[in-house]
């Protein structure tokens, strides 16, 4: 029978079936930060039961760990806390940590470290405590995000009880034109089936336009599977995978590395394969995206109006959009060009690799932020930091009038101050627009590094391409 590439990864994983019941599920690799762990670990202990495969976990200080100098003390002292909780269970349990004393050179958010590192590669069942777990499926590996009790069930069994979701192809076709980026493609996806169109189902990402894509434009794509509400997002690996793989640090090498590469070549969805659902989206016509409301499925072309709730006949849609306008501060058909922009976010899980830091720099060279916007670049990993100084992005940013920061979370989750004030306007580049998700009253625009760039600049929301062009 023809297989899809989801169903290739979950059947060479399932260790049990019982009619009627969800499967057993093998884990290879499990990745842990600070702020979702400590609940685990607390768990194990209660239960007197070690850390079945420390050697098939890794940890990062990501979430809470402060953007700033690093040798200067945590001021957060919940951040403070859950970094010493997670030093004490790392060190307790043997499991391998990169964080402020350990593995700081290596150091950095959890979803850019794996393939940095090589730990992430194609077939592979990945979890973590994180949603955003789907940045993997871009290698061709199974990744999603688990809860508390579902880390704990990691930690013990190196196994976890799932219900087997059903698929959908999301084929993108065509080329991107200047100035339109992954991001833009992601955000198009879930402004066309919305928040809840990937309910029950495992994205695969297929066409023309993904096929030539890079492998970080690939995991921006993915990383945002959940907000489309998919439980994962896939790409098939190819050559591509493989040379992105080849080489780092826990990758196979020598005969082992041959043997794994012949599995990863026979993954990829059969030509008869059956998807559940079929999704499209025409990369030839798409343009840069921005949001305009509270979920990332309220976003739009941004040369486009805001979209009038009295022309919505869905009434809990029409609600939705009302309350989300009202807090945002925004009218309908209104455009968002020209729109004030407080502060510029370049980060995230989403967009904080070196080409992402690239595009904005390529942008910003020559040229300063506006005056009042606060802008703060933040390298998704250590590694991506000392790359984007040899290459001198660091003054390009610093020249510009930006923060340039050390790698973490920050602004994203609004953790050490890295955040908006109630009623300031925020672009980030991450990948959540939630009330209050970038500080208490703040309120998020979500965009490209090309747009987050240019706003910063005018201090406005702008068009990237009319300073590019």
């Amino acid at each position: 029978m023809a297989k899809t590439l989801f169903e290739n990864i979950w059947d060479a994983h399932v260790v049990a079936q019982e009619p009627e019941s969800p499967a057993v599920l093998y884990i290879d690799l499990h990745l842990i930060h600070e702020v979702t762990s400590p609940q685990a670990f607390d768990g194990l202990r209660k239960r007197g039961i070690k850390v079945r495969r420390p050697d098939r976990t890794f940890g990062t200080l990501d979430h809470g760990i402060p953007t700033t100098d690093r040798s200067l003390p945590i001021v957060d002292e919940l951040a403070a806390r859950q970094i010493t909780i997670m030093e004490r269970n790392c060190a307790e349990n043997g499991i391998q940590l990169y964080g402020i004393k350990t593995g700081a050179d290596k150091q950095g958010i959890v979803h850019v470290i794996g393939p940095e590192l090589g730990l992430t590669q194609p077939g592979m069942t990945i979890v973590c405590g994180d949603s955003h777990t789907a940045t993997h499926g871009a290698f061709g590996s199974l990744g999603f995000g688990i809860g508390t009790s579902e880390v704990e069930m990691v930690l013990s069994t190196q196994c976890l009880l799932q219900r087997k979701p059903k698929t959908c192809n999301v084929r993108i076709d065509g080329a991107l034109k200047k100035g339109v980026t992954a991001k833009d493609i992601i955000l198009g996806i879930i402004a066309k089936y919305g928040v809840g169109g990937g309910t029950g189902l495992v994205y695969e990402y297929t066409g023309t336009a993904i096929r030539t894509m890079t492998m970080e434009e690939r995991m921006t794509v993915c990383n945002m599977s959940i907000e489309g509400g998919s439980r994962a997002g896939l790409i098939a690996p190819d050559e591509t995978t493989f040379n992105f793989v080849a080489g780092r640090e826990f990758a196979p090498k020598g005969a082992e590395w041959d043997k794994k590469l012949a599995w990863w070549k026979t993954l990829p969805s059969d030509a008869e394969a059956q998807y559940d659902v079929t999704y499209s989206l025409d990369a030839d016509a798409l343009e840069p995206m921005i949001t305009y409301g509270t979920n990332p499925g309220m976003g739009m072309n941004i040369t486009e109006r805001i979209p009038d709730p009295d022309k919505i006949a869905d009434l809990s849609q029409r609600k939705a959009l009302e309350k989300a306008l009202s807090y945002m501060g925004l009218q309908p058909n209104q455009q968002l060009l020209g729109h004030k922009v407080d502060m510029v976010f370049i980060g995230s899980c989403t967009n904080s690799r070196i080409s992402d830091l690239r595009e904005a720099a390529a942008l910003l060279k020559g040229r300063k932020v506006a005056e009042g916007v606060r802008v703060l670049v933040v390298p998704g990993s250590t590694p991506i930091k000392k790359q984007a100084e040899a290459e001198g992005l660091d003054q390009i940013f610093r020249a510009a009038g930006a923060e340039w920061r050390e790698a973490g979370c920050s602004a994203c989750i609004a953790m050490n101050g890295d955040q908006l004030e109630p009623g300031q306007y925020g672009i980030s580049t991450s990948n959540r627009n939630f009330e209050g998700r970038q500080g208490k009253g703040g309120r998020t625009f979500l965009a490209s590094p090309l747009t987050a760039a240019a706003s910063a600049v005018t201090g406005v929301v702008t068009d990237a391409r009319v300073l590019t062009n």
